[in-house]
């Protein structure tokens, strides 16, 4: 049967035709309207750009289309790149590879007081005309007579960071690794970016969507912030990504109509807000935006007051897939104890999760705790012999490993030893803070880059639970159902997870309509089951909502009642949806 994933799902913007227009000739028509609105003999363009964003595309482009009287880059203001070298390196973790702390900066802490000053005395010397200043900080010159932000998906950013093409916050390091340059992103540059962003939110004039190179897109201000409130209102679903990786599989490609050229595709980001983007539609026309701005704009719509009193204005809950079907196994791998995430990277909370088998071969396992009796410094010592190239580890002798089927769920809280084996399409629900990953063993094999990936036994070992043995884990973390209602046409259960995490999941099977309700907190699901159903509001208060298989979706908080039923080709079979939501 052909796939019907889309992979491009919209969020249409109520009264939004009209209001967003592409192209660098249609863009600036629109911005010297605004100009010549406001009457005035000079007008500051400003435009505030996320940290990835091509700043010198838009400079040329805007100094040709307004006819600026001068054209300003906010990089000018910066601290020398040594000082901002200095400046960051307390969060940088170091010579590690992967791991920093989450930064205290802000944006004005890259900024020069002098050298401010000076771009400021620029534009007041400028009596005439326009002036147009870009760049990240832009904004901290001067506030803009007209305020642009230009807005860019963390996804592309390290897209441009692995073709070499864009510098970390501050500096002209192209050529640094990628994956360096993600980690100081990750740690600094777009916590320090979401920090000015979110102040600004409220005052955009337009918003630039530059993930396309030469194809800018500017909607007014209003206008997507009034998307960004229809998808707090509403289910959504954001805009999936897809990524090889050494250990990838097949499955993703054929069920959800991948590129055929790509030797694999091993992780598919479907609900990560903080990566994600939004596809708002103003009548066909469409725009691209980081997803997390919906937190970051409606965050007691979107999350509920509990959830948002809780975690502030972030997004708890992360589903992804991770797709070894004709692949190969994931790292062995632990997740850190909340104590231990705190303490060290400065994370309020820790990466719990849970694997769903959205699908598995016949000789599927997943692996998962330590074998009764075994000695932890013997497995230690094992670990750090396999990762100096001695030996293979020998997991047959440490790990448990279980037979793995499609619908089974096993519950991963932080601190016990895990990972899925071959064959196995996951449905990864987890918290978070997503990179916080420490590989004990990866199977004697290199990353894509032909280097071998980072392992992190010594930060695993002080995390590694010794007591999660096989009974243990078969009693608390092995398929723990337990039905809990069920009625025509429908049936509920509890699958998970521990007690030790803070998230809860609930499936429903259904031939007909089941009633659900957000409970004043964010509902994340996904179908696990059947071609299609939709997703409807029992008072009318948001348009029906059609989902497919294997597709993730929010329902925001403040929808409250919503019911969900088998659909088009599905209807009068069995369909199932996994929710999970924060225990409260």
């Amino acid at each position: 049967m052909n796939s019907n994933y889309d992979k491009f799902p919209k969020v249409e913007v109520p009264g939004g035709a009209g209001r967003c227009v592409s192209g660098w000739e249609a863009v600036g028509a629109r911005l010297r309207e605004a100009v010549a609105a406001r009457g005035a003999a000079r007008t500051v363009v400003t435009v505030e750009c996320y940290a990835g964003v091509m700043t010198e595309e838009i400079a040329e482009a805007l100094e040709r289309e307004l006819g600026a009287s001068l054209v300003l880059r906010s990089a000018g203001a910066f601290l020398p790149e040594g000082e901002i070298d200095q400046l960051v390196a307390p969060f940088n973790g170091g010579d590690d590879p992967v791991f920093g702390w989450l930064t205290s900066l802000r944006m004005e802490d890259f900024i020069d007081a002098g050298k401010r000053a000076a771009l400021a005395g620029r534009i007041e010397a400028v009596r005439d005309g326009v002036v147009v200043i870009v760049g990240c900080g832009a904004s901290l010159i001067h506030p803009g007579d007209v305020l642009v932000h230009a807005d860019l998906a963390r996804w592309e950013a390290q897209m441009r960071m692995r073709r070499d093409e864009i510098a970390n916050l501050g500096t002209a390091n192209h050529s640094l690794k990628w994956s360096l340059q993600y980690k100081r992103a990750y740690f600094t540059d777009w916590r320090v970016c979401d920090r000015l962003k979110r102040g600004l939110m409220d005052r955009w004039d337009f918003v630039l969507d530059t993930n396309r190179p030469g194809e800018p897109r500017l909607a007014d201000g209003e206008a997507v912030r009034e998307g960004l409130r229809e998808a707090s209102r509403r289910p959504f679903r954001v805009v999936p990504f897809f990524d090889p990786g050494p250990w990838g599989g097949q499955w993703m490609r054929e069920v959800c109509d991948l590129d055929p050229e790509p030797e694999n595709f091993a992780w598919c980001f479907d609900c990560v807000p903080e990566e994600n983007s939004l596809l708002l539609d103003f009548g066909g026309a469409l725009m691209e935006l980081p997803s997390i701005n919906v937190v970051f704009q409606q965050p007691r719509e979107l999350l509920g007051e509990q959830v948002h009193a809780r975690f502030g204005a972030e997004f708890p809950i992360r589903f992804d897939f991770l797709d070894t079907i004709d692949g190969g196994h994931l790292s062995f791998q632990v997740h850190p104890l909340t104590d231990y995430i705190r303490q060290n990277f400065g994370m309020s909370y820790t990466q719990d999760e849970s694997y769903y088998m959205l699908d598995a071969g016949e000789d599927a396992t997943v692996y998962l705790g330590l074998r009764e009796g075994a000695d932890p410094g013997e497995m230690i010592d094992d670990l750090r012999a396999a990762q100096r190239g001695e030996k293979a580890f020998d997991d047959e002798r440490f790990v448990c490993k279980w037979p793995a089927k499609k619908h089974d769920h096993f519950l991963i809280p932080a601190g016990t030893c895990h990972c899925s084996g071959r064959n196995a399409m996951v449905l990864e629900i987890s918290a978070t803070p997503y990179i916080f990953t420490f590989k004990l063993w990866d199977w004697g094999r290199l990353g894509l880059d032909g280097l071998p990936r980072p392992i992190n036994i010594e930060r695993g070992i002080p995390n590694i639970q010794w007591d999660r043995t096989e009974s243990w884990v078969g009693e608390n973390l092995v398929n723990r159902f337990e039905e809990l209602a069920s009625g025509d046409g429908w049936r509920e259960e509890r699958t998970g997870l521990h007690e030790l995490e803070f998230i809860e999941t609930r499936r429903h099977w259904f031939t007909g309509t089941v009633a659900h309700h957000t409970g004043g907190g964010v509902n994340v699901l996904n179908l696990v089951e059947g071609r299609e159903a939709v997703v409807e509001s029992p008072t009318g208060a948001f348009k029906s909502f059609v989902v497919h298989y294997a597709e993730t979706f929010i329902v925001p908080a403040a929808v409250g009642a919503y019911t969900i039923r088998p659909h088009g080709e599905a209807a009068g079979t069995e369909c199932a949806t996994l929710k999970a939501f924060v225990r409260t």
